[in-house]
């Protein structure tokens, strides 16, 4: 898999997770599908808050993987070649909170978008090209 459809991939997803959380954010009755169903309808206030952050720094995870796989945000290169790191310890974090999750559907629906997840942005972060 080449590094540009990893970072397609990566992207990808994470799109489908930020408009997740947003609907959370915005009352979707979805709560038992994220942080562990502890709140199984609609989140209340805080959490939704929560839920809004949680978007914005999944758009900016997503900036940095695209400027690394070359795709946009090309001033950021530099810095995507280290922060690229971050992202894929993010995603590992990630895909383990999601596979102990409490939650079935958490874990049936979300760890393997994670895992997904660790895997392209590792194939960008090696910058190798298994074309």
């Amino acid at each position: 898999m080449s590094i540009n459809v990893s970072g397609i991939i990566f992207s990808s997803l994470t799109s489908i997770v930020i408009l997740f959380q947003i609907a959370l954010a915005l009352g979707a009755p979805w709560g038992r599908f994220a942080m562990g169903g502890k709140y199984p309808g609609r989140f209340p206030i805080s959490m939704r808050v929560i839920a809004l952050f949680q978007a914005v720094v999944l758009a900016f995870l997503g900036l940095i993987v695209l400027s690394k796989s070359e795709l946009a945000v090309n001033q950021w290169y530099e810095f995507s070649l280290s922060a690229v790191w971050f992202v894929v310890a993010f995603s590992v974090l990630s895909s383990i909170m999601n596979l102990i999750s409490r939650s079935k559907g958490e874990r049936a629906i979300w760890a393997p978008v994670a895992i997904v997840m660790v895997i392209t942005s590792l194939i960008v972060a090696l910058g190798y090209n298994y074309d």
